[in-house]
């Protein structure tokens, strides 16, 4: 077969009817009720991508306020990625880093790891996010294997956070309806509270200051290390800004104390900045924001800004020592892990995160993006605005005085009945969720600014006040 240069295919433009029952007869989506396309009017099918826009296959142009999902962090329509892809394509489409390398993955490794805090030196490379908290689920156990203490197997996270869907991610993940239909998981998940002061009274826990409340939740994992005992626990996984539940940031010293609580009892310390890093706090890995020193970052997402699959897990010096040597290796890997075409993207993609500033933007512009957002605070409906950097969620309420949520029901006809159209009718595309009380999420480009956090606070103001009307 010649590999010259050939023209490319010309297919057929669809109609929007066309692709909708094609989408009907074969398409599977994801997180998603499939009757929507069997029994509903169909799915919106998104054709198109500019900065911080999208558009539909009616021409329908709306503010992507979720980065696609948590993703496309450069903004939509970057010609220099999808050129730098091509390019790579050409030279070398594929090979596998499955005891072999080449030039993208070496570069990208060495390059991640210049950004790490401390001693987080080596990369495994993999193509999304939970494949990388798997990654780092196995090599905690493997690691402790090592050391000679077999019975450190169990991991610890926080309720209703969100880790991925593989057997072992979704062990961590604390979403318990999210893993019922599942069951049995792989064993050695547990969870302690998370981080949510809004409804720290709920957990029993002190709601004087955010610091006590900060202790009062990392000494919860201490608390779990010694219940089940701290030669049977491996690790802790935590998100810096935990996503689930609406954007829970953490406590003033939260972090500092996790560090000494997982020093104390030789549990390992694993940040998971599958949405956090590359510049979602304004940092490249959060950790750095708030000051703590992991033993492993997870991350996937916007370290390409989506252009191509990627994630990978960042290990520190002492957890790769065992593998330095002799024969031991860590039987674990993926055919796509480190793709050549991914980590060129990835490369152009810091580049431009650099170039651009992307990170000190992030910084200086969420304090009005937050206080935008906070304007909404006069609706009946809005009870809290939380988060950071450019990711922040809004929890809503049918009680603010009380802080009363909405029952199932009640959360079925807001959220999935009203709101998630509502706002994308409006011009709006974000998430409605209640993986635990219903919130808002927003996470845009962080290419947007504050005419864009403007226009963002007067669509959910026109769409919350309606859906208040309603109630």
């Amino acid at each position: 077969m010649s590999t010259t240069a050939q023209s490319v295919t010309q297919r057929p433009p669809r109609s929007d009817a066309e692709l909708q029952q094609m989408a009907k007869d074969h398409l599977w989506m994801h997180f998603a009720r499939q009757s929507v396309m069997t029994e509903g009017p169909g799915v919106p099918i998104i054709v198109k991508g500019e900065g911080h826009h999208i558009w539909d296959s009616q021409g329908k142009r709306y503010i992507d306020g979720l980065a696609g999902l948590f993703v496309v962090a450069a903004g939509h329509g970057r010609r220099r990625l999808a050129q730098v892809a091509a390019k790579q394509a050409e030279e070398l489409a594929f090979f596998p880093i499955w005891s072999y390398a080449h030039p993208a993955a070496i570069e990208l490794a060495d390059r991640i790891a210049h950004y790490a805090p401390g001693d987080l030196n080596k990369v495994f490379f993999s193509t999304g996010g939970g494949e990388a908290v798997e990654t780092a689920f196995k090599l905690a156990k493997y690691y402790w294997k090592l050391q000679g203490k077999p019975t450190k197997h169990k991991v610890i996270s926080r309720a209703v956070a969100y880790h991925g869907t593989p057997q072992g991610a979704l062990a961590i993940t604390g979403i318990p309806a999210m893993k019922a239909m599942f069951e049995p998981l792989t064993p050695g998940g547990f969870r302690v509270p998370n981080t949510n002061f809004y409804r720290a009274s709920d957990m029993g826990a002190p709601t004087s200051s955010l610091e006590e409340f900060g202790v009062w939740a990392a000494d919860r994992i201490e608390e779990m290390i010694q219940f089940e005992g701290p030669d049977t626990v491996a690790a802790v996984f935590l998100e810096p800004v935990q996503n689930a539940g609406g954007c829970f940031p953490p406590p003033p010293g939260y972090f500092q104390r996790v560090r000494e609580i997982c020093d104390k009892y030789d549990v390992l310390l694993v940040s998971d900045e599958v949405i956090c890093a590359f510049g979602r706090i304004g940092h490249m890995f959060a950790c750095d924001a708030y000051g703590y020193q992991p033993d492993m970052i997870t991350f996937a997402k916007a370290v390409t800004s989506g252009y191509s699959p990627l994630g990978g897990t960042v290990v520190s010096d002492r957890i790769y020592e065992p593998f330095a040597h002799g024969d031991t290796a860590f039987y674990h890997g993926y055919t796509f892990g480190g793709h050549p075409v991914s980590a060129a993207v990835a490369m152009e993609n810091l580049d431009i995160f650099e170039e651009e500033g992307l990170n000190e933007r992030v910084r200086e512009n969420s304090p009005l993006f937050r206080a935008s957002l906070a304007k909404l605070m006069d609706l009946p409906i809005v009870g809290d605005v939380r988060g950071d950097g450019y990711f922040f969620g809004i929890e809503l309420v049918k009680d603010k005085a009380t802080k009363e949520t909405f029952d199932d029901d009640e959360s079925e006809r807001l959220l999935r009945g009203f709101l998630s159209k509502a706002l994308f009718d409006a011009g709006l595309y974000c998430r409605a969720d209640d993986r635990g009380d219903p919130v808002i999420q927003l996470a845009p480009p962080l290419t947007i600014g504050p005419s864009e956090f403007d226009e963002i606070e007067q669509i959910l103001r026109s769409v919350l006040t309606e859906a208040w009307t309603r109630l």
